[in-house]
């Protein structure tokens, strides 16, 4: 894992540890650290390396990302060095002692240390940066920390169960996280589409939302911006397109009821009970199509199905100093080997990790990643919607914070395969987020990469764009800038003859009869609107007096056209 995803920039360069940069951070962004640290807590511990997590020099960061350098065993290592008397003028010091020290790393010990790292560790080490936190997140974590400190090792065994000290401190954390995070604003954007490609006569991808070029809105549209889907069928154009299809329509219906079932409910869910509903939904899905299967007396590799990526915006809502705000949860699952990247202008992250034969070999310890995809099964699904039981199927659950502006990308392999999205990220995103290209635009610009660069398959992609940052009126550019004023005396008359020709003379007699007309007429214009102005007052006067006093109004009327009655016969 390390060697394939090392915290390592463009340049070589490691990338900053933790308390280099912990008081750059925003207070959600300090405290999504703390988070995914939390996260790792579990897992390493169960490996036996959680000391990983207690080397500060360690832990580095990329944006958002906790990234880790290596790993560290949390059981002493035995000094295995050799223990015979050097020679003379040989240096009793080993090249081990004497390569560059790592800060924090385990020191050899012959002592045996057999009880886990405990969360009084983790919280001593948290504590060394909390003075350097933003003020609002100083006393919320402190008491964190004192929880984290006084749980025993027997107590924190109770992993994510709410019940347990660690499930509630992960809870306090969780609040935590999404009070600072709905505190910014969120704006969502969606779009895609789906190709049959250069190559293929049938399409067996499906997604959701079809934006560009639909000849009408996009169903279910109260689940958008929040949801988006890209699924690859398996199994040809009699299987894979149906696969994909009824997954597709599927997972529509039951997320239209989970987020009815989300905006009628007060109370937060927490990310363990949003997992288990994503992942009860994706086995339901896999049972419709598995049954399908079943009913056509589809075996082995006849057996339809299709991978799935999706990402769910999850709209709860919390309380915050303003009022109540979206919580910026985004959930992603996924099975197979279509894609999730995160996209800035600064980089690009791979958020999921392909359900195929390398990745099985990798995870179960018996190849290196490079040595697996020489295999020629190497890219072979392990696992895809429909092809197997519900009660077999492993889907994979993440939850992200948004706290930056970024694009979500999903996509089938037709655009993925040959690290694609890798190799042209960088100039699309640009763009994107310079305004050079809209949402829409975009969608087809990675359609038309991979029909040029990949072409041998469908290709879905949607993208869900995500604003975080306020937006602020910007002064309307033109495309190019205006050329630089130059005075007529600045010109030869050679030159102003050749530009202007006659029509220079005749703009200036122009311009001096116009001057002068505006001069005479100046006086007269003046008084002309004075008496209309004056008119007007006295019309509103009248007005205003007769209602506000009618009986004074009409003795005075009639007294001014009493002379007149007199007069006539």
């Amino acid at each position: 894992m390390l060697l394939e995803n090392a915290p390592i920039d463009l340049t070589g360069k490691l990338y900053p540890a933790i308390a280099t940069v912990w008081s750059r951070g925003t207070a959600v962004r300090q405290v999504y650290w703390l988070w995914q640290i939390l996260q790792l807590w579990t897992p390493l511990q169960e490996m036996g390396v959680a000391a990983s997590l207690l080397t500060p020099d360690n832990l580095r960061i990329e944006g958002w990302r906790v990234r880790l350098r290596e790993l560290y065993s949390d059981e002493p290592e035995i000094d295995q060095l050799d223990t015979t008397e050097p020679e003379v003028g040989e240096s009793n010091t080993s090249e081990l002692e004497t390569a560059e020290p790592n800060e924090g790393r385990l020191e050899s010990t012959t002592e045996e240390t057999t009880s886990p790292r405990s969360l009084k560790e983790l919280a001593d080490v948290w504590l060394t940066w909390i003075d350097g936190s933003q003020e609002a997140l100083i006393q919320p974590l402190r008491k964190i920390c004192q929880q984290m400190q006084s749980a025993t090792s027997k107590e924190a065994e109770g992993a994510m169960q709410s019940s347990s000290p660690f499930g509630a401190i992960a809870t306090q954390l969780n609040q935590l996280l999404l009070e600072q995070a709905a505190q910014q604003p969120l704006q969502l954007s969606i779009a895609g589409a789906t190709s049959t490609g250069p190559k293929r006569t049938h399409n067996e991808d499906a997604c959701y939302p079809i934006t560009l070029n639909a000849a009408e809105p996009p169903q279910f549209s109260e689940l958008l911006p929040h949801l988006a889907i890209v699924c690859d069928g398996i199994g040809g154009h009699a299987g894979g397109e149906v696969a994909s299809q009824l997954a597709l329509r599927s997972l529509q219906l039951q997320f239209r009821a989970l987020l009815a079932e989300i905006a009628e409910q007060p109370e937060l869910m927490t990310p363990e009970v949003v997992t288990q509903q994503i992942e009860a939904i994706i086995r339901v899905v896999n049972n419709l199509i598995a049954a399908q299967n079943d009913t056509q007396g589809r075996e082995l590799r006849q057996r339809m199905g299709t991978t799935l990526v999706m990402a769910l915006q999850l709209p709860q809502r919390i309380e915050t100093p303003t009022g109540t705000s979206n919580t910026h949860e985004l959930y992603l699952a996924h099975l197979g080997d279509s894609r999730a990247y995160w996209l800035t202008p600064r980089y690009c992250h791979t958020l999921t990790v392909d359900d195929d034969v390398a990745t099985r070999e990798v995870r179960m310890g018996r190849s290196l990643y490079r040595d697996a995809l020489k295999r020629p099964d190497a890219g072979a699904l392990t696992q895809a919607l429909g092809t197997r039981d519900g009660e077999f199927l492993h889907p994979v659950v993440q939850r992200f914070v948004l706290e930056e502006d970024g694009v979500l990308l999903l996509c089938s392999d037709g655009l993925s395969d040959h690290n694609r999205v890798e190799q042209s990220w960088e100039p699309l995103t640009r763009q994107l987020f310079k305004g050079e290209l809209t949402l829409d635009e975009a969608v087809q610009a990675w359609i038309d990469v991979a029909s040029e660069k990949n072409g041998h398959d469908n290709i879905s992609v949607v993208l869900l764009q995500c604003q975080v940052s306020p937006q602020y009126p910007q002064p309307l550019e033109p495309k190019l800038p205006p050329a630089p004023l130059v005075s007529q005396s600045e010109l030869s008359e050679s030159s102003r003859a050749l530009l202007y020709g006659d029509e220079e003379e005749f703009e200036s007699e122009t311009t001096d009869f116009a001057t002068r007309s505006r001069q005479k007429a100046s006086p007269l214009a003046i008084a002309f609107g004075l008496a209309v102005l004056m008119f007007l007052l006295g019309v509103v006067g009248v007005a205003a007096w007769r209602q506000i006093n009618p009986e004074s109004f009409n003795r005075t009327w009639e007294r001014l056209l009493q002379p007149s009655s007199q007069s006539s016969p």
